[in-house]
């Protein structure tokens, strides 16, 4: 019979270019990419900021995990939240008065029987000593 190897990592995205991933290498390549036209067709002082927003948004997609989530799986997450329509609802219900049926219920004692013995002695000294403070009471 023959015997097959099973793989063991297949929530692990393989290395294909280098130490990246495809998405990764990708998102890298594509802000790159960017920010290489807006040195070549914008000043300096719109290159920079420019280039600060799209470096740190291609490297947040290609590397950064919240809580275990990829970015682009957050950044998808927070649009469908934000475009799609809302509907909370919120029923109140009204309050229960309490009767005397209910009150008298609740300042009878709860405990009216004493378990059986158990098989430590420690847990049925602590039963009964539980027992006799809420007879006190």
């Amino acid at each position: 019979m023959k015997q097959f190897q099973v793989p063991q990592f297949i929530t692990v995205e393989d290395k294909v270019v280098g130490p990246f991933t495809v998405k990764q290498f990708l998102y890298v390549a594509g802000g790159a990419i960017i920010v290489g036209i807006a040195y070549k067709f914008l000043q300096a002082f719109l290159f920079f900021p420019i280039a600060a927003v799209v470096g740190s948004l291609a490297a947040a997609l290609a590397f950064l995990k919240i809580n275990e989530t990829p970015f682009p799986i957050v950044v998808r997450n927070a649009f469908l939240y934000l475009t799609r329509p809302h509907l909370y609802i919120w029923k109140q219900e009204a309050r229960k008065k309490p009767t005397a049926a209910d009150t008298a219920k609740k300042q009878e004692p709860g405990i009216k029987s004493m378990p059986k013995l158990s098989e430590s002695k420690l847990s049925d000294l602590a039963w009964s000593l539980d027992i006799e403070e809420k007879m006190r009471q």
